[in-house]
């Protein structure tokens, strides 16, 4: 088990930008949350703080369950958030009553969060190649740059049928996900964007069935 952190700590901690992970305190807060492993300082000016994996895990993890979480505990790859922050589509959820516009606007800025994400920690600062969070949110990190290109997730109605679209799945191999859509046109024009995106892709069909699905991973280089 670890120690959880102190309610002030909890608080910067809860307070950071949703999908970079950027982290606003004092100088003594952000030293003590590099010192746990929970934030790490970036080495290039501005010197921002940001939140390790470990501390991206505290913060996805209702306060109420902190204590007991190990410090290991898996990243979530669900495609909501129990604390209402932002979370990217990966295909079977219900229908969303937040109007399309306001989606556009959450999902735009969301993206070039991320893309800020890369450029602050990738060794190099380059945006065009995934970095360490997408990597430990590899459902989250797939489905982001699908939405953001205007690819369209699948939707479940109240039978539980769900309309065609796309769908982000976790796989047994690690670092890859799976991408389904029944329309083959699409499921090629998703491979496109998440190519553009720093994937590296590979199509496939299922055994039994015969449909086609991607694989997808992160390009490391």
């Amino acid at each position: 088990m670890t120690r959880p952190p102190t309610a002030a700590q909890r608080r910067v901690i809860d307070a950071a930008d949703p999908v970079t992970g950027r982290l606003r305190g004092t100088e003594t807060q952000l030293a003590a949350l590099v010192k746990r492993g929970l934030a790490f300082r970036h080495p290039r000016p501005p010197h921002d703080h940001f939140l390790t994996p470990a501390g991206h895990r505290i913060r996805e993890s209702p306060p109420d369950v902190v204590e007991s979480a190990p410090a290991v505990a898996p990243a979530t790859t669900t495609s909501a958030s129990a604390s209402g922050v932002f979370a990217a589509r990966i295909g079977g959820e219900e229908a969303s009553d937040t109007a399309p516009a306001a989606r556009t606007r959450e999902v735009h800025s969301a993206w070039q969060g991320l893309l800020e994400l890369r450029r602050m920690t990738n060794p190099d600062g380059s945006v065009e190649r995934p970095c360490g969070w997408e990597r430990t949110h590899l459902v989250q990190a797939a489905a982001l740059a699908l939405e953001a290109a205007g690819h369209r997730p699948a939707v479940r109605d109240a039978t539980g049928q769900e309309s065609a679209g796309y769908n982000v799945r976790v796989t047994p191999q690690p670092e890859a996900v799976a991408v389904r859509d029944p329309d083959g046109e699409a499921l090629r024009a998703c491979a496109g964007t998440l190519e553009r995106a720093g994937w590296q892709v590979s199509e496939h069909k299922e055994p039994r069935t015969g449909a086609s699905y991607l694989l997808a991973s992160p390009r490391r280089t």
